[in-house]
């Protein structure tokens, strides 16, 4: 196919987690992208030829780092409430207190269980014994280290195998442009919309709801930019989820408020129940049809 594509490459996938870990910051080449810095790599993942990009983003590093440093003391507080627990505990042989303790420390994410000593403990009778463990809680360095190196940093992928014609500060810049539609596809995993309700078995139909929910989204989105434009332009707001006003309300949001609005036909006359004075006043934003779709009636 001569359709070329650029698209980020899940973090999941083994092969991009490993080229994300072990590479230096001395790897990377400054980008005329002001806070990032990239490396080239070539892929064949999925049996299709592609250059990867290996792009750290300066001020995504940062936050990163933050949160990876509030995770590192929370399982700190966590692994040292288990050592305590487990240092309670008494085992009848050595091989079984040394199994014990190597399991532990294996579930531990950011540290590990270092200057192990066994403790024995003589019953009444001189034939009954029994171990306890004494140990150390120490930050795994290496593990910890391997975590930072991937902070900031995210792959982006493209069949277009020639820099010159896509070079990797074109590959970020186009990525750039793309985030705000890449985020919006988000709705399509939200429960609201029931979207992993539906299962499809051919490709063709897979296709086929892809260009829907694409449709979708486009819609989804133009309606959102015309509210928020609308409540920049007239410096008013909206009511958010915790009752503040703000001028970049998500359509979702208003989606859920107009979920208690419900159209009754009664002796063959539509009446819409439930539209209150802030279903108005958002719906004043929007287009002539769509008020109309609530039956209000224009002039």
């Amino acid at each position: 196919t001569n359709l070329k594509w650029l698209s980020r490459v899940p973090a999941k996938i083994k092969q991009a987690k490993s080229l994300i870990s072990r590479l230096r910051s001395e790897d990377l080449t400054a980008s005329t992208i002001e806070g990032y810095s990239f490396s080239t790599q070539t892929s064949n993942y999925g049996g299709i030829e592609q250059r990867w990009l290996v792009v750290e983003s300066e001020a995504r590093q940062q936050s990163d780092i933050k949160h990876l440093d509030k995770k590192i003391q929370q399982a700190e507080k966590e692994a040292s409430q288990k050592l305590r627990q487990f240092s309670t505990q008494e085992f009848a042989c050595k091989p079984d207190a040394f199994a014990a303790v190597n399991q532990l420390s294996q579930g531990l994410k950011y540290h590990q269980i270092t200057k192990i000593e066994l403790k024995k403990i003589t019953g009444k009778l001189k034939s009954s014994q029994s171990f306890t463990v004494q140990a150390v809680l120490e930050i795994d360095a290496e593990a910890v280290a391997t975590q930072k190196r991937q902070a900031g940093r995210f792959i982006l992928a493209t069949n277009q195998l020639d820099s010159e014609e896509l070079s990797p500060d074109d590959m970020i810049a186009k990525y750039k442009e793309q985030q705000a539609a890449e985020r919006g596809f988000g709705f399509l995993k939200d429960p609201l919309f029931f979207t992993d309700s539906v299962f499809l078995k051919t490709p063709e139909r897979v296709e086929a709801l892809t260009m829907v929910m694409g449709l979708c989204l486009l819609v989804y989105t133009l309606a959102q930019r015309q509210l928020r434009q609308g409540l920049k332009e007239t410096q008013s707001g909206l009511k958010n989820q915790l009752g503040k006003l703000t001028e970049r309300p998500t359509l979702r949001w208003i989606f859920q408020c107009f979920q208690s609005v419900h159209l009754l036909i009664i002796d063959q006359v539509k009446q819409i129940y439930n539209l209150t004075s802030e279903h108005l006043d958002i719906l004043r934003f929007f287009p002539e049809d769509c008020q109309n779709y609530y039956l209000l009636k224009s002039g």
